[in-house]
């Protein structure tokens, strides 16, 4: 059995996907660049959802470099202790916030080595920024993608490096920029890691995942708690 796709069933795979979502976006919330950049620092092994409601507050008031400054490593803490790993991403937001004032004028960089180079951007971190601040067409590889790129074929990789190198090659160009939106999506509602929802899957047929689960997610319960 082969263990990557074709070009052409590529193709048609990223053309459903883009069916069901022709506006892909990113979940995160934020109000410009450099809001978006200290969005995903936060994401690292937390959820969008989480990001969201820990930056809802804090976004409104600080939204530049220097308010973070003058917020501070402890005021910044207070706002995202509910994200994992908030310590340490407190301490990363602010030295990249002294870092884009000393070395990029208070403004977020459009260049991969200078993104990286700021304290706590990694890789995947630095390719969501240049997609959806700069428009590249850049494929950011987290745990979603890297699942759903294996398990359907599309890719084959042991790392996350290997990974992007093979999407990069296989995407089609009028797919490159919602494909990184369209592969997380799939893999955070349908193409989930312990069961996914092979019955209702969109590109199933087109898939070379061996273990195909046979009966959709079971129905969410109707909750019978108040609302908080």
């Amino acid at each position: 059995m082969a263990k990557r796709l074709t070009k052409a069933k590529a193709d048609e795979l990223y053309a459903r996907l883009a069916d069901i979502r022709p506006d892909p976006r990113t979940e995160l919330e934020y109000t410009n660049p450099f809001t978006l950049l200290v969005a995903v620092v936060l994401s690292a092994q937390a959820t969008d959802k989480g990001v969201n409601r820990a930056t809802e507050a804090l976004f409104k008031h600080v939204d530049t470099p220097a308010k973070m400054l003058a917020l501070g490593e402890a005021g910044l803490a207070e706002h995202i202790k509910t994200i994992g790993l908030w310590r340490n991403k407190a301490k990363n937001v602010i030295a990249l916030s002294q870092a884009l004032i000393d070395q990029h004028d208070g403004q977020v960089p459009s260049v991969r080595e200078a993104l990286e180079a700021l304290p706590g951007v990694g890789r995947k971190t630095a390719n969501v920024v240049l997609m959806e601040v700069f428009g590249e067409g850049t494929i950011a590889v987290d745990t979603h993608v890297f699942r759903v790129a294996n398990r359907t074929g599309l890719a084959d990789g042991k790392t996350p490096n290997e990974v992007e190198a093979q999407l990069m090659k296989i995407t089609p160009a009028k797919y490159l920029h919602g494909a990184h939106h369209w592969l997380i999506l799939h893999g955070r509602y349908t193409c989930i890691a312990r069961r996914p929802a092979c019955p209702r899957c969109v590109i199933a047929d087109l898939c070379l995942y061996r273990d195909k689960t046979r009966v959709g997610l079971p129905a969410k319960k109707t909750a019978k708690t108040k609302k908080r």
